[in-house]
């Protein structure tokens, strides 16, 4: 499953990476995030645990999939998660984690069961995906707090 650290993932600022080259040799938390949702707050931890942590790079992926909860431009999703949680973390373009145009992420994470067995579609937003070092990963419900995933 290490590939998937090694996809082209296209970047809110217009550039293509990896999550690979995110992670710098590190552990990466994916996570796709909403700015109009109940679990939004989740921004503060999530930009916490990337402060506090060298080996961790927590990874945003905008999806506008559950209930059109992230319907801004790439410059709206910025501004807003800058100004009201000072997110600095990198956020991707906007993709979608469920469907026929699932991003190729997806397809590899959603293959992983979480700790009560569910595999398959994202169940909603701030659903998270741990990727270790060696490739190991670990799926999180989308209400589990980012302070428990480590």
């Amino acid at each position: 499953m290490g590939d998937v650290l090694d996809l082209d993932l296209e970047m809110i600022d217009g550039s293509t990476t990896n999550l690979r080259t995110l992670a710098a040799g590190g552990r990466v938390l994916v996570v796709n995030v909403a700015s109009a949702c109940g679990l939004t707050r989740q921004y503060s931890d999530l930009q916490r645990l990337h402060e506090a942590n060298d080996d961790l790079t927590v990874v945003g992926l905008p999806c506008n999939q559950f209930a059109g909860q992230e319907p801004g431009t790439h410059e709206e999703i910025c501004a807003f998660t800058e100004e009201r949680y000072g997110v600095t973390f990198p956020l991707s373009a906007k993709v979608d984690v469920n469907g026929t145009a699932r991003h190729p992420i997806y397809s590899v994470l959603t293959a992983v069961s979480d700790a009560e067995g569910h595999s398959g579609d994202v169940r909603w937003n701030f659903e998270k995906f741990l990727i270790d070092n060696d490739g190991a990963i670990t799926r999180f419900k989308p209400a589990i707090s980012p302070k428990d995933v480590l």
